[in-house]
């Protein structure tokens, strides 16, 4: 795949620290990785965003921002409020595009879930995907509550046709409850797709060079890590 697109069951999952694995482990394959990150909101015009979040941790990867809003809210809510032309599928579409003509890899990262709206006609993230005819890596909550969300990201990637490449858990602690270890078995059940794997809870406020070590063996091959599935990785001790 040239481009994936990174989406959330909710905020606050854990979305921008995957991003920043998976970016980690394409480098440390030798791929060249650009992130996209179509609307930024809630960050102020010289303070740093996901996409510069992603760059300190995963290293030298090309980052787009296409639009900046200052209120934390949804993309089409936060272009609203502040007077701004809000940021469009198409335009989206176009400038993953031109990545991918130079790059081995292309993350495109979404604001919040897969149907938060981007501007007052309705469009989301999904729209997105079904121009670029890319798959939809999902980030999911450890916790109780998630098989829920999970679920109903699924159910509305498969009714607009698009291709959940995997699940990944955003952020897995050190002492797991048993929700969250029964999550393990039946996250793939609800989602229809694989458990790609975890990332451990504080892994964003590790030194950028630990992160990068460790971020491979976080993820499964499908997405350029080395845990094999079959036994648990080190995120899930």
């Amino acid at each position: 795949m040239s481009v994936m697109v990174v989406t959330g069951t909710g905020t606050e999952v854990g979305k921008t620290v995957v991003t920043a694995a998976v970016a980690a482990a394409a480098l440390a394959a030798g791929r060249s990785v650009a992130v996209l990150k179509p609307a930024q909101t809630g960050v102020g015009p010289d303070e740093p965003g996901d996409v510069a979040e992603v760059l300190r941790l995963a290293g030298p990867v090309t980052g787009t921002e296409l639009a900046r809003f200052p209120e934390p809210l949804a993309p089409a809510t936060a272009a609203r409020r502040a007077g701004l032309p809000p940021v469009r599928p198409q335009e989206i579409a176009r400038a993953a595009a031109g990545l991918a003509a130079s790059h081995d890899l292309v993350l495109v990262e979404g604001a919040g879930g897969l149907l938060v709206r981007l501007d007052d006609a309705g469009a989301t993230l999904a729209d997105v995907a079904g121009l670029l005819d890319a798959p939809v890596l999902v980030v999911a909550q450890a916790g109780l509550g998630t098989l829920n969300t999970t679920e109903l990201t699924a159910e509305a990637l498969r009714s607009r046709g698009l291709h959940c490449t995997g699940v990944v858990i955003g952020s897995w602690p050190a002492d797991p409850d048993l929700a969250m270890r029964c999550n393990l078995a039946d996250l793939p059940e609800v989602a229809g797709a694989g458990l790609l794997g975890a990332v451990p809870e504080g892994a964003g406020a590790l030194r950028p060079q630990d992160f990068r070590e460790a971020a491979p063996s976080w993820l499964t091959p499908e997405l350029g890590g080395t845990w094999d599935g079959a036994e648990p990785c080190g995120a899930f001790r």
